[in-house]
């Protein structure tokens, strides 16, 4: 495990407060602390047992997760069910959210199209997912892609370079580094799709260990 100095929003600057997730759920949804809210159909929170001891945090709701108010119900989604279940992990023994709580799109004439968060959005939004892991107390982390990443250990730490790692930040739990599902569905070359979507069950089965047998 390595150990790194430094960390992102989500670990250091203020979040919110509450005596439990349902409290701050209806917290954040009267958020507007970006203008993300403004566009979205509604706040997208994290879903899973006050109990999980493994987190999984992806970028942001998709068009599917902001018409459900629920997150990875889409196809990236489906596509982590059964990599996590390949893995030998439960979804329903994780806790799932995102970095970003409202779906950023542009619209390409009647579709809603995935806009990727801003630095600062991702920064306002950290009060939430900061105050989810500090009620949860996860022994374990996963950055589900690079927005993810940023949000918890900050610009420098890239999921390049760190993919399938755990690194261990002063004082928070330990954080997983992998690709987000969506990456694999992007790849169209066959070969490549199934070769790049055992590593990512390789990775995810290395939060096997962080759960209590």
């Amino acid at each position: 495990m390595t150990i790194v100095p430094k960390f992102g929003p989500a670990f250091t600057l203020e979040n919110a407060e509450a005596k439990g997730l349902d409290q701050l759920k209806r917290q954040a949804e009267h958020c507007t602390r970006c203008d993300l809210y403004k566009n979205a159909t509604q706040l997208v929170f994290g879903e899973g047992p006050p109990t999980a001891e493994i987190v999984l945090v992806g970028e942001q709701p998709g068009d599917r997760e902001d018409l459900a108010g629920k997150p990875f119900v889409g196809p990236a989604g489906r596509l982590l069910d059964q990599c996590l279940k390949e893995a030998g992990l439960e979804r329903s023994h994780c806790y799932v959210t995102n970095a970003v709580k409202h779906f950023k799109f542009e619209m390409r004439g009647k579709r809603r199209m995935h806009s990727k968060p801003n630095a600062g959005e991702i920064q306002s939004c950290a009060w939430w997912l900061g105050g989810e892991l500090d009620i949860l107390q996860p022994k374990l982390v996963v950055a589900l892609g690079a927005t993810a990443l940023y949000s918890l250990l900050g610009p420098k730490v890239k999921v390049t370079a760190e993919r399938g790692h755990v690194l261990q930040p002063a004082n928070h739990p330990p954080v997983l580094v992998t690709i987000h599902p969506s990456y694999l569905l992007r790849i169209r070359d066959e070969e490549d799709a199934r070769a790049n979507r055992e590593h990512f069950v390789q990775d995810l089965a290395k939060a096997v260990a962080f759960q209590v047998r």
